[in-house]
């Protein structure tokens, strides 16, 4: 009995160490972040509604194996990019733990097609919105752009937009102005958030000669790219305040917390620190946590 649950004990440790590898691969912070957005949208578009419990458990199912897959898919893609750069290099495709590196490819088309299902099952719109994630963020981005130009993110980055989408039409079964709105807030987040830890991981980059911007030109003018997205943003976010119907919750959390955004990045334009970066990166997550929280929080106070 006592040699049974010995040979037991190691069994379930390497079982519980490759689910942990295959939750890994899925990036599961990026994935929470972009759900949120999601149910968020799905919440907005109800307005009041209270929606059949089937439709939240199909819809949130279906956009966090979406984003799960893709992540998973697009970890396949990069592995050799992942295994020459010191950020990336422990990652369970480059370090070994996923082996053969096919294993996450099929992990990730396991996601992706269930989640086609069950977005089927509520409506063409949301089948649409993760058909379109998939060929944005796998093809256009990883496939592509990701290797070929300095626009990457700007040109393949409309994917991180589409849950947010997904949400809402899950609920409507059409795209309205306020939901696109929302989707390319998502949207012009992304330079802040990319170019910023490009600029953090700037060698890494270009060993692996993947010409993100701060690799390609000075920090300067990556730095004032990323304010001229920044400035947007907070525009759009602005925007949705005046045609979303939002209240002082929103409205003050989103002037407040962009503003913060911006005065870090102007700092680190005229006072440059490399770590700076990093943290500003490190706060773009939050930041974009909190914009959706004051919405969801505006709607219930109002």
């Amino acid at each position: 009995m006592e040699v049974t649950i010995k040979h037991k004990e190691p069994r379930l440790l390497a079982l519980a160490k490759s689910i942990r590898d295959y939750i890994e691969v899925s990036k599961p912070r990026s994935v929470f972040l972009l759900v949120f957005t999601s149910i968020v949208t799905m919440f907005i578009a109800a307005e009041g509604i209270h929606l059949p419990v089937l439709l939240w458990l199909k819809a949130i199912a279906s956009i966090t194996l979406a984003c799960s897959g893709v992540n998973a898919i697009s970890c396949y893609v990069d592995r050799d990019l992942d295994a020459g750069m010191e950020r990336t290099k422990r990652r369970p495709i480059p370090d070994g733990r996923i082996s053969p590196a096919i294993k996450a490819l099929y992990w990730g088309m396991a996601h992706f097609l269930a989640a086609m299902i069950i977005a089927y099952s509520i409506n063409l719109a949301a089948f649409t919105c993760i058909i379109l994630g998939m060929a944005g963020y796998v093809g256009l981005y990883s496939l592509w752009l990701k290797r070929k130009t300095v626009w990457n993110i700007i040109l393949g980055g409309f994917s991180g937009g589409l849950p947010a989408l997904f949400g809402w039409v899950c609920v409507t079964g059409k795209v309205d102005p306020l939901s696109l709105l929302i989707a390319v807030l998502v949207v012009l987040w992304i330079p802040n958030h990319i170019w910023n830890l490009a600029i953090y991981f700037k060698d890494d980059y270009r060993i692996v000669k993947v010409p993100m911007l701060p690799t390609v030109y000075s920090i300067k003018t990556t730095l004032i790219y990323i304010l001229l997205t920044v400035v947007l943003m907070i525009g759009v976010s602005m925007l949705i305040y005046i045609y979303g119907g939002f209240g002082s919750v929103y409205f003050w959390t989103a002037l407040i917390s962009g503003l913060a955004i911006l005065a870090g990045n102007l700092y680190l334009f005229f006072c440059y620190l490399n770590k700076k970066a990093w943290l500003l990166y490190k706060l773009s997550s939050p930041y974009l946590f909190l914009l959706f929280m004051a919405m969801l929080v505006d709607r219930l106070v109002h």
